[in-house]
């Protein structure tokens, strides 16, 4: 049986967090976490991302990342990871943790905050050589109000796969060449979608999502303009969606975290996986990361099979762990450019199985 715990985080003023294990519901835990402890890491991992800065260019922001950021060096992201753990893993946690992992199979549900929201979960250390994913299934909690709404009904996991790989938009293309077993499917654009969606059992998109300062105008780009969260309320989403595009999965940024994974949920999805930052595309990471070469089919391209893999699984929180576990191991051995954990650390699953009683 896999023992499963809830671990949330809260920003107010301090950093708390709480975590209860889904078999003793009765006996929650609360901790503060100082600022002053968190900060440095927190800060020093926002230094590491591509996602831009107050201030800066989205030019400006890959050169600081792949050129400069600890996510690029091994021995920095080591260190960095461990860092992170220590602080935001309180040593109770961490000793229950451990103890649930030598019993069994363990699945730790994470709700982040807004300061937490791009850590990197899946790829933290428990041990030396072991991060989370080789410990535990790690999954997105979306809130309670969402993932427990009293008029929200999760939709079937049977049907076709809709899908909007590489859209023509004015903001560009993001792969340099869709994979094979992607170029067949028919790209939807606004018109098509919303009906598409009320038959299928999964929604791919690969493309451009732009954020504003309301997590409702988040923007999923189609080839005859953008949907916004706020548009894509009382539609009809298949169980299993993806959104493979820079920082589609940034609600927990916001306060009111009611940005594009929330909406996808709210609309019947069971798993959503999507990104906490601004993915960096094959272009941009062999002309900025020193030392890398882009493999034959493109690692934005394999990251993006990886993900449409995991869907086609019957957990696709498991699957796309067992690809970051993959991947880690590889970047751990070699420091390879090609495995850096800036691909596909990026990526995590909301997993909102259907409310109680519903």
């Amino acid at each position: 049986m896999v023992t499963t715990v809830q671990v949330t985080y809260v920003d107010a003023g301090e950093l708390y967090i709480s975590w209860r294990w889904e078999h003793d519901p009765e006996h929650p835990r609360a901790l503060i976490l100082p600022r002053d402890r968190v900060g440095p890491p927190l800060a020093e991992l926002a230094e590491a991302l591509p996602t831009p800065r107050p201030g800066e260019s989205a030019h400006q922001a890959l050169t600081r990342a792949l050129a400069h950021g600890a996510l690029t060096d091994r021995d920095r992201e080591r260190k960095l990871s461990w860092q992170l753990t220590g602080v935001l893993f309180p040593s109770q946690l961490g000793q229950e943790l451990h103890r649930a992992h030598e019993r069994g199979p363990l699945h730790v549900r994470i709700q982040p905050s807004p300061s937490t929201a791009q850590v990197p979960w899946e790829s933290l250390r428990m041990e030396e050589e072991e991060r989370f994913v080789h410990a535990a299934k790690v999954s997105i909690l979306t809130p309670a109000t969402v993932r427990n709404a009293v008029a929200r009904r999760v939709s079937p996991g049977t049907g076709p796969v809709a899908a909007v790989v590489d859209p023509p938009t004015p903001l560009g293309r993001v792969l340099g060449q869709v994979p094979e077993s992607l170029a067949a499917l028919e790209v939807l654009d606004r018109d098509t979608l919303r009906p598409a969606l009320a038959e299928a059992g999964r929604f791919l998109y690969v493309g451009h999502v732009t954020t504003t300062a309301h997590a409702l105008d988040a923007r999923l780009h189609l080839g005859q303009g953008p949907l916004t969260a706020a548009d894509l309320l009382g539609w009809r989403i298949p169980n299993r969606t993806a959104l493979i595009a820079c920082e589609s999965g940034g609600d927990h940024r916001y306060a009111e975290p009611s940005g594009l994974v929330a909406a996808l949920v709210h609309g019947g999805a069971e798993y959503v996986t999507a990104t906490r930052w601004v993915l960096p595309t094959d272009a941009g990471l062999t002309r900025l990361f020193p030392g890398f070469r882009t493999p034959e089919h493109g690692v934005l391209s394999e990251a993006v099979l990886a993900v449409h893999q995991a869907q086609e699984q019957p957990d696709p929180v498991a699957a796309l762990n067992a690809w970051q576990r993959t991947q880690a191991e590889g970047w751990d051995s070699t420091g390879a450019p090609e495995l850096t954990p800036l691909v596909w650390g990026a990526f995590g699953v909301a997993h909102a199985p259907a409310p109680p009683g519903a």
